[in-house]
């Protein structure tokens, strides 16, 4: 194990226990996995991300995407849009983000509908308004740092990460997570982290690395950056972050799975859970033999108790 990876860091004012983030992601990180991660080790966790206007004008409804945990030890809040005083009004006008260390801004997400709205990776094409939303966030955050999850590039090929993440710096954001691929790429492809050593070497604020990081390739890829991100490969696999760190424990896939049903039943409640709980599936039996038909009894399961009970009775056959 890299020793870096076990360092603490500070972005902002708000220290931060070792080099390992657990990325935002849409439908995954809720509270239950994010708790887990935590548990595992994860330094940082970072919400789902939540629409500014939503928390303005829908409230409590958007605000269920902000459940926290005691075990975040460092809380992290990732909104989205395109207009700036939607930012600054939420942050100072409501109180749903007030219990948060650190606010992040995306400006990575590729998804059609956010970009066809101006918002998410759309932003690295506009940076006038990127740098408006900054500014917003850092006055209405109130000595909060304010950090930046962006994309190297919008179009295929595209390489305008210095330029973009320069601009974003000199405009107040205390740290800048950047994913190796262009929004054109998606998550397709191969991440370039060569655009990361490039980039670092231009900012004063820490630089989090994000693109296919896995436990194979993290000693390397820290030398490279700040911190790491982990997202895909954290689903199903909140280990991850332990293993990582130097734990070389033999897990019970099992057991996290039971723990992990629990705890989203206790944030959620019972349908959320059992309709859910099918995206992590195949995370957590990908590498079994008769994973196909192992995703299919699990997905057949209409209650908690009868998907703990088909999760137990899979053990058993194993």
């Amino acid at each position: 194990m890299n020793e870096k990876l076990i360092t603490p860091f500070y972005i902002g004012n708000v220290k931060v226990n070792n080099r390992l983030v657990l990325a935002p992601m849409a439908g995954y990180t809720d509270c239950a996995m994010r708790t887990l991660c935590a548990r595992f080790g994860a330094g940082l966790t970072v919400t789902e991300m939540v629409s500014a206007k939503g928390l303005l004008y829908l409230g409590d409804k958007s605000a269920e995407l902000l459940y926290t945990s005691p075990a975040e030890r460092v809380k992290c809040a990732q909104i989205f849009g395109h207009e700036p005083s939607d930012f600054y009004k939420v942050l100072t006008e409501r109180e749903y983000l007030n219990s948060f260390d650190i606010i992040d801004i995306n400006m990575g997400c590729p998804v059609p509908k956010i970009v066809k709205n101006g918002e998410g990776s759309s932003l690295i094409k506009d940076e006038v308004r990127a740098k408006e939303i900054v500014s917003a966030c850092v006055e209405g955050a109130k000595n909060r740092p304010v950090t930046v999850k962006t994309r190297m590039g919008f179009n295929e090929g595209e390489d305008c990460a210095i330029e973009f993440c320069k601009k974003i710096e000199s405009t107040g954001a205390s740290a800048i997570s950047l994913h190796t691929r262009t929004k054109a790429q998606g998550y397709a492809g191969k991440a370039d982290w060569s655009v990361i050593e490039k980039v670092k070497s231009e900012l004063s604020v820490p630089l989090i690395g994000s693109g296919d990081v896995n436990e194979q390739n993290a000693d390397e890829l820290i030398e490279k950056c700040d911190a790491l991100m982990i997202g895909r490969s954290a689903v199903g696999n909140p280990q991850i972050f332990a293993q990582i760190l130097g734990d070389k424990t033999d897990y019970d896939i099992t057991s996290i799975l039971l723990e992990h049903i629990d705890l989203m039943n206790e944030f959620y409640g019972e349908r959320y859970t059992y309709v859910n709980m099918r995206k992590f599936i195949g995370g957590y039996y990908g590498g079994l033999r008769g994973n196909k038909e192992i995703k299919q009894k699990c997905f057949s399961a209409q209650s908690v108790q009868e998907l703990k009970k088909i999760v137990q009775e899979i053990k058993v056959n194993l």
